[in-house]
């Protein structure tokens, strides 16, 4: 009969440097200080049974927040399906926002060698970048969207580019993740299983009853100055197509949350978020959960995908882009995070990310088209978007 597996929280005093720890080859979430690295697998899971799975590991937790005892990680793709699998690492090191820092060994025998930290690489050198659709069938793509709502439901539609990086040398993840951190450090950074990114976007978090989540639709781009980019942002405030995208998305959230909560509310005004060469229009969602709290996994059902993914009405507008976009989105516009035996977690929306294997990655940008979109504009704004994945990877 197998052993019984365990998992053992202990504080620690020492500092973390969480990306450090994960490597290349482990698990990283992180959002400015906070966060958790995690090495090897002690159990994987299908998405479906994760919470059972969780809730049968005994644990030993001295520190007993979220985010300690086990806690398993994984990416949901776009088209979510029964495939989908998290892993609870054999390690993991967390930080909370407080600063409390701690480590957790789950399995039968203790701690997975430390060693194991993966080969040392060389950086590649030269890329080639080429999009998978020409800019100019994809802003023909613009058009016959915004011909398809002048005429049916559809009141909006994502619809995304795919960039496909190919290198002379395997990428190093850990420095792809080290200037992710660097340059959006407000971001949620993540590292799972080769897919890599900074997203801006919270789908969906819970701590005991404490639910929130903080939607993202209307973009502008940064000017480089804080003059432009204050003229900037107050144009992204002031135009009525993007308030009216964004305002899609924060009902969608808050309608879909409020059958779980005691009390739930958004600000009454979106504000604008800067993340690097772009910047958004942001509202949060904020709610206390009723009695017995959902775990995060059932609102991630509920949410994903939003209408800043995918579209409204949600059915209409993912035909549309399975039938037109000309791209397998695989975990791009899904949602990655993490959850806890006690049903805490957090997820990011699977944006501003790039599918690494060996030498190719492949990057994505998407943008919600409406009935008054301009397609040159909408490519312009994929441009900005893809910069921030390109970045990180293409380095002189």
């Amino acid at each position: 009969m197998p052993e019984p597996i365990v998992a053992r929280t202990r504080r620690l005093d020492a500092d973390l440097d969480l990306a450090a720890l994960a490597g290349s080859d482990g698990v990283l979430w992180e959002k400015g200080r906070a966060g958790f690295a995690g090495r090897g697998a002690a159990l994987r899971v299908p998405l479906d049974a994760a919470a059972d799975a969780l809730a049968a590991i005994e644990v030993d937790d001295e520190v007993r927040l979220p985010g300690t005892g086990p806690v398993a990680f994984g990416a949901v793709p776009f088209v979510d399906d029964a495939s989908t699998q998290l892993v609870v690492p054999a390690q993991i090191w967390g930080r909370a926002d407080d600063g409390t820092r701690w480590h957790t060994v789950v399995g039968p025998k203790g701690a997975l060698d430390p060693s194991d930290e993966g080969a040392d690489h060389t950086s590649p050198t030269s890329f080639r970048v080429e999009p998978s659709r020409s800019p100019g069938s994809w802003s023909e793509l613009v058009e016959l969207a915004t011909k398809t709502m002048a005429d049916g439901p559809m009141a909006k539609v994502v619809l995304a580019r795919e960039v496909i990086v190919t290198a002379d040398a395997d990428f190093v993840i850990a420095d792809v993740v080290s200037r992710l951190r660097l340059t959006y450090p407000g971001c949620h950074v993540f590292s799972m299983d080769g897919f890599v990114g900074a997203s801006p976007e919270l789908l969906v978090s819970r701590a005991g009853d404490v639910v929130r989540s903080h939607p993202m639709a209307g973009t502008a781009p940064r000017g480089g100055d804080p003059t432009s980019d204050a003229r900037l942002a107050a144009s992204l405030l002031a135009s009525s197509k993007d308030r009216a995208e964004h305002q899609l998305t924060i009902d969608m959230v808050h309608d879909t949350l409020l059958p779980w909560c005691s009390y739930l509310d958004y600000e009454a005004e979106p504000s604008v978020v800067p993340v690097a060469n772009v910047q958004h229009l942001a509202t949060l969602v904020e709610g206390r959960l009723s009695d017995p709290a959902p775990s995060v996994l059932e609102l991630v059902r509920a949410l994903h995908p939003t209408p800043a993914v995918c579209g409204t009405p949600r059915e209409v507008a993912r035909a549309f882009i399975a039938e037109h976009e000309g791209f397998d989105r695989g975990r791009y516009a899904g949602t990655v995070g993490w959850v806890d035996a006690h049903g805490n977690g957090a997820w990011a929306v699977s944006i501003r990310c790039a599918s690494i294997s060996g030498a190719t990655a492949k990057v994505y940008a998407g943008n919600g088209i409406v009935a008054d979109s301009d397609p040159s504009t909408e490519l312009a704004e994929t441009r900005s978007k893809l910069q921030a994945m390109l970045s990180a990877l293409v380095r002189p």
